[in-house]
């Protein structure tokens, strides 16, 4: 018995391809058919890029020359994230898997972006794993840090990230103790002290009910949470305003507020000025895979096109001070710092790209976007 799970070998050998290009490449190779190209991958909306490292082991040792923008970095709508030279039937049947590395992770990475913009500075927390299949908690958690989370809560991020994972408690801990203030004791006395004591409070009664036992009857509360679902949440506002207020006439205003429970883009707006940290689930981890597609744009060194794409290799150049974006052809000189680097050659890999160097190109990016006044051009999409 084993899980339903496509093994590394199968993917590395092409067998998760779309069946239209076996077919494809029965055909030319029966007529003797193989053309060196270039094919980029764009689309047509913005986002935050990430999964070129899986793309490059994908591809590692065959002759191909892979170029690509730096993980984490913002693209633009009909820029290439990643170019692909070489004879097409060399990796002709990797292009799902391609896709695939990159549309769900960087979508992740997207809405992490979003959230994070979207904050003022508040923290944001990925919440989202369960919404998803367990086999790429790992993917996911790294796509949601790299674009912005301040934290994760998956336990794989430790073993395969390397990054320590953050929670606080689930119902079923209240449930079992049948009694709040108990379960809240509890913890208090067996988690390891180093672990932030932030008390669940809406288990039975309402949240202001709950966050007022909680900090007159444990030692240590150092944040309460309310997980309150959209179907019973009404104007979250005014009991977040509720729960703050008798928090501070309690002498507690150190006490943090975190919130979570179906959260939107605009829930996280219309509440970072009175909430400290909110955990955000299936908006990040379930984000809508970006549209990605891979055409080839020359053949045997003449440019070529399908309705709707442009023709040549191309370089995009980063103007940063005004986050503006030059596509040029790859040759041609622009204004700003070149995007597109070559990360592979003839199968070899030349670079790959650091988690943490991901991430904090996408603050800086953030940090640029506050200065320059354009959260909104992110944010209403």
């Amino acid at each position: 018995m084993r899980f339903l799970i496509v093994e590394e070998e199968d993917i590395k050998h092409g067998l998760t391809t779309d069946k239209y290009f076996l077919w494809t490449e029965q055909v030319l190779k029966a007529k003797g058919v193989n053309p060196k190209v270039v094919a980029e991958i764009t689309t047509s909306s913005w986002g935050i890029f990430v999964g070129i490292n899986d793309v490059l082991k994908l591809l590692e040792g065959k002759p191909v020359d892979v170029y690509a923008m730096p993980e984490g970095c913002l693209f633009f709508p009909h820029e290439p994230v990643i170019t692909i030279v070489g004879r097409y039937l060399d990796f002709a049947r990797f292009e799902t898997a391609i896709l695939g590395f990159i549309c769900h992770p960087s979508a992740v990475a997207t809405e992490a972006f979003k959230f994070k913009l979207a904050s003022g500075g508040k923290r944001i927390l990925s919440f989202g794993t369960r919404r998803m299949h367990p086999a790429i908690s790992a993917v996911i958690e790294r796509s949601a840090y790299i674009g912005g989370v301040d934290g994760v809560s998956n336990v794989s991020a430790e073993k395969y990230l390397g990054i320590e994972s953050i929670g606080t408690m689930p119902h079923a801990l209240i449930i079992c103790f049948g009694n709040q203030v108990e379960a809240w004791r509890a913890y208090d006395e067996v988690v390891d002290k180093s672990i932030p004591r932030v008390m669940l409070v809406d288990t039975y009664y309402d949240e202001k009910t709950e966050a007022i036992l909680a900090v007159e009857n444990v030692d240590r509360v150092d944040g309460v949470r309310l997980d309150t679902p959209s179907s019973r949440r009404g104007n979250m506002r005014k009991i977040v305003e509720e729960v703050r207020w008798e928090l501070d006439i309690r002498g507690k205003r150190d006490v943090k507020i975190v919130v979570s429970g179906g959260l939107s883009l605009r829930d996280v707006m219309e509440l970072r000025d009175l909430v400290d940290a909110f955990g955000v689930g299936t908006a990040i981890a379930g984000a809508k895979p970006i549209d990605f597609a891979m055409d080839i744009v020359e053949r045997e060194g003449k440019f070529v096109a399908k309705r709707g794409k442009r023709g040549g290799m191309k370089q995009v150049y980063r103007i940063w001070d005004e986050l503006r974006d030059e596509i040029k052809l790859f040759n041609e000189k622009g204004e700003g710092e070149p995007l597109i680097q070559k990360v592979m050659e003839n199968g070899k890999i030349l670079k790959t790209f650091n988690m943490h160097e991901a991430r904090e190109l996408v603050l800086k990016q953030i940090e640029i976007i506050r200065e320059l006044g354009i959260e909104d051009r992110f944010l209403n999409e």
